[in-house]
């Protein structure tokens, strides 16, 4: 029985990997992307490639089907990211073997022919552990780039793609966030009166070394800051250093993306707000006031 890891356009699945090596089975990487993609995925921890070549003016997803073929010929636990073409790849795997889908897991063991799965539920208050009989999808944070050289044989796959075709493609104008792997983390809340006040936070996470996050309604609500900026059960999942909380009340749908976080600090108005009974360090105040003075400091 193969363990596989699904690898859609880029090589950062170190965490995924790590994962997927601990259940003492063969790793198999499924990468559909270019062949540089491969080649940095055939690395340490990794058993065998199994690459997917893309061609001109097709997306990843396109290839779900070929993909789904490839892991039920040999059915197993799977492990994938949160990147878009990832969870469609994931999706698709998931429907052809009938496995279930788990998101957080913070702990995976192989026991006889089961595979043991630890994770958050009820919004990150309670942990539960399960045993699957049969396969199972675990969804991740995929990491980093995996190190050292290449030493995984690669088998290149011939797959028909699917109806899907790119008709467009231009770069991104919003800057790119790595909230995973961030050893500090600032997050802003509706507690911030408007999205020209974001300079204010922005650069108190520059002075920190930090990444800037945000609740959910800033991402999505109130379209401040794009989704991969929002921190929470359905958002990011992080494990900081350090993570500053501005303007959050602290619910569970947010603290349960941030729980791992080592040192929590919250800034305030609301003293009977929850995050105040769940930071290590509270500051009661108006960010206004704080985050300004707090920068200077720095």
């Amino acid at each position: 029985m193969n363990t596989y890891v699904l690898v859609a356009d880029s090589p950062a699945v170190s965490e995924l990997v790590a994962s997927a090596a601990k259940l003492g089975r063969p790793v198999v990487a499924v990468v559909v992307g270019p062949e540089s993609v491969a080649k940095a995925v055939a690395a340490p921890g990794v058993d065998k490639v199994l690459w997917v070549s893309e061609a001109a003016g097709q997306a990843a997803e396109a290839f779900a089907p070929a993909v789904a073929d490839l892991v039920a010929a040999d059915p197993g636990v799977v492990f994938a990211g949160r990147k878009p073409a990832e969870r469609v790849l994931l999706g698709a795997v998931a429907a052809r073997l009938g496995a279930p889908v788990v998101a957080g897991a913070t702990a995976v063991a192989a026991e006889g022919g089961t595979t043991v799965v630890t994770h958050g539920t009820y919004g990150g208050i309670a942990v539960a552990t399960v045993a699957y009989d049969g396969p199972v999808v675990l969804v991740g944070d995929g990491g980093g780039a995996l190190a050292g050289g290449g030493t995984a044989a690669i088998e290149a796959v011939a797959a028909t793609p699917g109806p899907i075709s790119v008709v467009s493609l231009a770069p991104s104008t919003v800057e790119a966030v790595d909230l995973a792997g961030a050893a500090r983390v600032v997050s802003v809340g509706r507690g911030l009166k408007s999205a020209d006040d974001l300079p204010l936070l922005a650069g108190l996470a520059k002075a920190l070394g930090a990444e800037l996050g945000c609740s959910r309604p800033v991402a999505e609500s109130l379209e401040w800051l794009p989704k991969d900026h929002y921190v929470g059960i359905s958002g990011q999942h992080i494990a900081p250093d350090f993570y500053l909380m501005v303007g959050i009340s602290g619910q569970i749908q947010h603290m349960g993306g941030c729980r791992g976080a080592k040192l929590i600090v919250c800034i305030n108005t609301d003293k009977d707000a929850p995050v105040m009974h769940q930071a290590d360090y509270v500051l009661q105040g108006d960010l206004y006031d704080l985050v300004p003075a707090i920068t200077a400091a720095v």
